[in-house]
Protein backbone atom coordinates (compact mmCIF):
# COMPACT_ATOMS: atom_id res chain seq x y z
CA UNK A 1 0.00 0.00 0.00
CA UNK A 2 1.23 3.31 -0.40
CA UNK A 3 0.40 5.05 2.74
CA UNK A 4 -0.13 2.97 5.93
CA UNK A 5 -2.91 2.97 8.18
CA UNK A 6 -3.85 5.75 10.49
CA UNK A 7 -3.76 3.44 13.19
CA UNK A 8 -0.36 1.90 12.55
CA UNK A 9 1.41 5.16 12.28
CA UNK A 10 -0.75 6.53 15.75
CA UNK A 11 0.97 2.97 17.14
CA UNK A 12 4.31 3.74 15.88
CA UNK A 13 4.19 7.30 17.21
CA UNK A 14 2.80 6.33 20.59
CA UNK A 15 5.59 3.19 20.96
CA UNK A 16 7.84 4.04 23.88
CA UNK A 17 11.80 4.72 22.82
CA UNK A 18 14.12 2.33 24.06
CA UNK A 19 17.14 2.72 26.31
CA UNK A 20 19.36 2.99 23.07
CA UNK A 21 17.12 4.95 21.47
CA UNK A 22 17.04 7.84 24.27
CA UNK A 23 20.79 7.47 24.51
CA UNK A 24 20.99 8.07 20.96
CA UNK A 25 18.86 11.29 20.70
CA UNK A 26 20.90 13.04 23.24
CA UNK A 27 23.39 15.19 21.83
CA UNK A 28 26.29 14.09 25.02
CA UNK A 29 25.97 11.10 23.87
CA UNK A 30 26.36 11.55 20.11
CA UNK A 31 29.60 13.36 20.63
CA UNK A 32 30.85 11.26 23.19
CA UNK A 33 30.83 8.43 20.62
CA UNK A 34 32.73 10.66 18.02
CA UNK A 35 35.18 10.87 20.41
CA UNK A 36 35.56 7.07 21.63
CA UNK A 37 36.09 6.30 17.54
CA UNK A 38 38.38 8.98 17.05
CA UNK A 39 40.46 7.63 20.14
CA UNK A 40 40.28 3.89 18.75
CA UNK A 41 41.43 5.14 15.03
CA UNK A 42 44.19 7.15 16.77
CA UNK A 43 45.11 3.88 18.50
CA UNK A 44 44.76 1.49 15.86
CA UNK A 45 47.18 4.33 13.65
CA UNK A 46 49.56 4.32 16.00
CA UNK A 47 50.46 0.86 16.86
CA UNK A 48 50.46 0.18 13.19
CA UNK A 49 53.02 3.01 12.62
CA UNK A 50 55.17 1.65 15.46
CA UNK A 51 56.81 4.65 15.91
CA UNK A 52 56.13 6.30 19.37
CA UNK A 53 58.37 9.13 18.89
CA UNK A 54 56.35 10.35 16.16
CA UNK A 55 53.16 9.17 16.91
CA UNK A 56 52.29 7.66 20.64
CA UNK A 57 49.56 5.74 21.07
CA UNK A 58 46.96 7.53 22.68
CA UNK A 59 46.82 5.10 26.11
CA UNK A 60 50.38 6.61 26.17
CA UNK A 61 49.01 9.77 26.01
CA UNK A 62 46.09 9.40 28.57
CA UNK A 63 48.77 7.77 31.05
CA UNK A 64 51.20 10.68 30.63
CA UNK A 65 48.24 13.08 30.61
CA UNK A 66 47.29 11.08 34.04
CA UNK A 67 50.44 11.52 35.65
CA UNK A 68 51.40 14.93 34.12
CA UNK A 69 48.55 16.41 36.32
CA UNK A 70 48.67 13.92 39.09
CA UNK A 71 52.70 13.85 39.76
CA UNK A 72 53.31 16.79 37.58
CA UNK A 73 52.94 20.11 37.18
CA UNK A 74 50.43 20.48 34.17
CA UNK A 75 47.51 21.51 36.46
CA UNK A 76 50.04 24.77 37.83
CA UNK A 77 50.37 25.43 34.28
CA UNK A 78 46.83 25.39 32.73
CA UNK A 79 46.44 27.56 35.81
CA UNK A 80 48.94 29.87 34.24
CA UNK A 81 47.70 30.02 30.89
CA UNK A 82 44.07 30.61 32.06
CA UNK A 83 45.22 33.33 34.43
CA UNK A 84 47.42 35.16 31.34
CA UNK A 85 44.15 34.74 29.00
CA UNK A 86 40.92 36.05 31.17
CA UNK A 87 43.25 39.15 31.97
CA UNK A 88 43.53 39.58 28.03
CA UNK A 89 40.25 38.70 27.24
CA UNK A 90 38.66 40.93 29.73
CA UNK A 91 40.68 43.70 28.47
CA UNK A 92 39.68 43.31 24.72
CA UNK A 93 36.21 43.01 25.10
CA UNK A 94 36.44 46.54 27.65
CA UNK A 95 38.19 47.98 24.98
CA UNK A 96 36.01 46.65 22.23
CA UNK A 97 32.68 47.54 23.45
CA UNK A 98 33.72 51.11 24.11
CA UNK A 99 35.08 51.21 20.05
CA UNK A 100 31.53 49.68 19.56
CA UNK A 101 29.75 52.26 21.63
CA UNK A 102 31.76 55.30 20.43
CA UNK A 103 30.84 54.07 16.49
CA UNK A 104 27.41 53.52 17.24
CA UNK A 105 27.66 56.92 18.65
CA UNK A 106 28.96 59.40 16.28
CA UNK A 107 30.14 59.13 12.81
CA UNK A 108 33.48 59.88 13.47
CA UNK A 109 33.87 57.03 15.83
CA UNK A 110 32.35 54.90 13.13
CA UNK A 111 35.02 56.15 10.78
CA UNK A 112 37.80 55.35 13.55
CA UNK A 113 36.51 51.79 13.86
CA UNK A 114 36.58 51.00 10.40
CA UNK A 115 40.09 52.42 10.30
CA UNK A 116 41.77 50.42 13.08
CA UNK A 117 39.89 46.96 12.10
CA UNK A 118 40.98 47.15 8.88
CA UNK A 119 44.56 48.35 9.62
CA UNK A 120 44.75 45.78 12.99
CA UNK A 121 42.40 42.95 11.81
CA UNK A 122 44.23 41.18 9.32
CA UNK A 123 47.35 41.13 11.56
CA UNK A 124 48.18 38.29 13.49
CA UNK A 125 48.47 38.64 16.62
CA UNK A 126 51.43 36.43 17.18
CA UNK A 127 53.32 39.10 14.68
CA UNK A 128 53.03 41.60 17.47
CA UNK A 129 54.98 39.50 19.99
CA UNK A 130 58.33 40.49 19.30
CA UNK A 131 57.35 44.53 19.51
CA UNK A 132 55.55 43.27 22.69
CA UNK A 133 58.70 42.35 24.07
CA UNK A 134 60.09 45.57 23.51
CA UNK A 135 57.92 47.21 24.94
CA UNK A 136 56.50 45.21 27.98
CA UNK A 137 60.05 42.90 28.33
CA UNK A 138 60.06 39.83 29.19
CA UNK A 139 56.62 39.06 31.39
CA UNK A 140 53.21 38.49 31.43
CA UNK A 141 52.65 42.13 30.26
CA UNK A 142 53.90 40.74 26.48
CA UNK A 143 51.45 37.99 26.83
CA UNK A 144 48.27 40.07 27.56
CA UNK A 145 49.16 42.43 25.05
CA UNK A 146 48.59 40.41 22.36
CA UNK A 147 45.73 38.52 23.57
CA UNK A 148 44.14 41.79 23.85
CA UNK A 149 45.16 42.29 20.76
CA UNK A 150 43.85 38.96 18.95
CA UNK A 151 40.19 39.55 21.29
CA UNK A 152 39.79 42.92 20.55
CA UNK A 153 38.95 43.42 16.94
CA UNK A 154 36.75 40.79 16.53
CA UNK A 155 34.38 41.30 19.50
CA UNK A 156 34.39 45.07 18.43
CA UNK A 157 33.02 44.22 14.95
CA UNK A 158 30.78 41.69 16.10
CA UNK A 159 29.45 44.27 18.79
CA UNK A 160 29.01 47.04 16.33
CA UNK A 161 27.01 44.53 13.94
CA UNK A 162 24.95 44.11 16.32
CA UNK A 163 24.58 47.56 17.56
CA UNK A 164 23.82 48.64 13.64
CA UNK A 165 20.90 45.80 13.24
CA UNK A 166 19.17 47.44 16.32
CA UNK A 167 15.65 48.79 15.17
CA UNK A 168 15.26 52.16 15.26
CA UNK A 169 11.63 51.63 17.77
CA UNK A 170 14.19 49.88 20.16
CA UNK A 171 16.17 52.80 20.16
CA UNK A 172 13.27 55.09 20.71
CA UNK A 173 12.22 53.35 23.52
CA UNK A 174 15.54 53.55 25.45
CA UNK A 175 15.39 57.69 24.46
CA UNK A 176 12.20 57.87 25.40
CA UNK A 177 12.98 56.60 28.92
CA UNK A 178 15.89 59.15 29.24
CA UNK A 179 18.44 57.09 28.96
CA UNK A 180 21.58 58.12 27.33
CA UNK A 181 25.40 57.37 27.70
CA UNK A 182 26.21 54.33 29.59
CA UNK A 183 22.99 53.37 30.62
CA UNK A 184 21.73 53.58 27.38
CA UNK A 185 24.41 50.87 26.32
CA UNK A 186 24.77 48.85 29.05
CA UNK A 187 20.07 48.61 29.18
CA UNK A 188 19.33 48.81 25.21
CA UNK A 189 22.51 48.39 23.06
CA UNK A 190 23.93 45.21 24.57
CA UNK A 191 20.70 43.40 25.11
CA UNK A 192 19.18 43.89 21.83
CA UNK A 193 22.55 43.08 20.21
CA UNK A 194 23.56 40.08 22.28
CA UNK A 195 23.13 37.20 19.58
CA UNK A 196 25.68 39.06 17.46
CA UNK A 197 27.60 40.19 20.70
CA UNK A 198 27.83 36.23 21.99
CA UNK A 199 29.39 35.28 18.63
CA UNK A 200 31.94 37.80 19.08
CA UNK A 201 32.86 36.92 22.39
CA UNK A 202 33.09 32.78 21.16
CA UNK A 203 35.37 34.32 18.21
CA UNK A 204 37.34 36.14 20.59
CA UNK A 205 37.99 33.27 23.01
CA UNK A 206 38.92 31.30 19.90
CA UNK A 207 41.70 33.52 18.36
CA UNK A 208 43.28 34.31 22.11
CA UNK A 209 43.05 30.62 23.15
CA UNK A 210 45.41 29.79 19.66
CA UNK A 211 47.37 33.10 20.31
CA UNK A 212 48.09 32.28 23.96
CA UNK A 213 49.23 28.79 23.17
CA UNK A 214 51.52 29.72 20.38
CA UNK A 215 53.04 32.90 22.41
CA UNK A 216 53.59 30.87 25.31
CA UNK A 217 55.86 28.06 22.51
CA UNK A 218 58.03 31.21 21.72
CA UNK A 219 57.59 33.29 25.02
CA UNK A 220 59.04 30.35 27.60
CA UNK A 221 61.91 30.07 25.52
CA UNK A 222 63.08 33.43 26.88
CA UNK A 223 60.95 33.51 30.22
CA UNK A 224 61.79 29.83 31.03
CA UNK A 225 58.79 29.54 32.41
CA UNK A 226 55.44 29.86 31.00
CA UNK A 227 52.00 27.71 30.69
CA UNK A 228 50.79 24.62 28.70
CA UNK A 229 52.34 25.92 25.57
CA UNK A 230 56.17 25.94 27.81
CA UNK A 231 54.60 22.81 28.97
CA UNK A 232 54.49 21.16 25.22
CA UNK A 233 58.14 23.09 24.71
CA UNK A 234 59.70 21.54 27.16
CA UNK A 235 58.32 18.18 26.26
CA UNK A 236 59.69 18.43 22.95
CA UNK A 237 63.06 18.94 23.62
CA UNK A 238 63.58 16.11 25.67
CA UNK A 239 61.73 13.91 23.46
CA UNK A 240 59.10 13.13 25.87
CA UNK A 241 56.19 12.87 23.07
CA UNK A 242 53.74 11.21 24.85
CA UNK A 243 53.73 14.15 27.14
CA UNK A 244 53.53 16.59 24.37
CA UNK A 245 50.68 14.85 23.06
CA UNK A 246 49.26 15.19 26.46
CA UNK A 247 49.68 18.85 26.57
CA UNK A 248 47.99 19.01 23.17
CA UNK A 249 45.01 17.32 24.63
CA UNK A 250 44.24 19.76 27.12
CA UNK A 251 44.32 22.44 24.88
CA UNK A 252 42.08 20.43 23.22
CA UNK A 253 39.70 19.55 26.31
CA UNK A 254 39.75 23.17 27.60
CA UNK A 255 38.65 24.62 24.20
CA UNK A 256 35.61 21.49 24.30
CA UNK A 257 34.98 22.71 27.93
CA UNK A 258 34.37 26.71 26.97
CA UNK A 259 32.49 25.65 23.56
CA UNK A 260 30.19 23.97 25.83
CA UNK A 261 29.84 26.64 28.20
CA UNK A 262 29.13 28.89 25.36
CA UNK A 263 26.35 26.63 24.12
CA UNK A 264 25.06 26.37 27.59
CA UNK A 265 24.56 30.44 27.47
CA UNK A 266 23.19 30.67 23.72
CA UNK A 267 20.67 28.15 25.06
CA UNK A 268 19.30 29.87 28.41
CA UNK A 269 19.22 33.20 26.75
CA UNK A 270 19.29 33.53 23.12
CA UNK A 271 17.47 30.26 21.92
CA UNK A 272 14.99 31.17 25.26
CA UNK A 273 14.13 34.86 24.14
CA UNK A 274 13.58 33.61 20.58
CA UNK A 275 16.50 35.54 19.53
CA UNK A 276 17.60 33.38 17.37
CA UNK A 277 19.64 34.78 13.52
Amino acid sequence: MLFEHPDTVIAEIARPLSLVEKVWNQAPARKLLILLLLAVVWQWYAQWLKNPLMFPTFSDAAIALWHAFVHGELGSRVVVSLRVLLSGYLIGIVLATLLAALANGTRLGNDLLEVLTAMFNPLPAIALLPVALLWFGLGNGSITFVLVHAVLWPVALSTHSGFASISNTIRMVGRNYGLTGFRYVLQILIPAAFPAILTGLKNGWAFAWRTLIAAELVFGVSSGSGGIGWFIYENKNQLEIAYVFAGLLTVIAIGVVVDSLFRLVEQRTVNRWGMKF
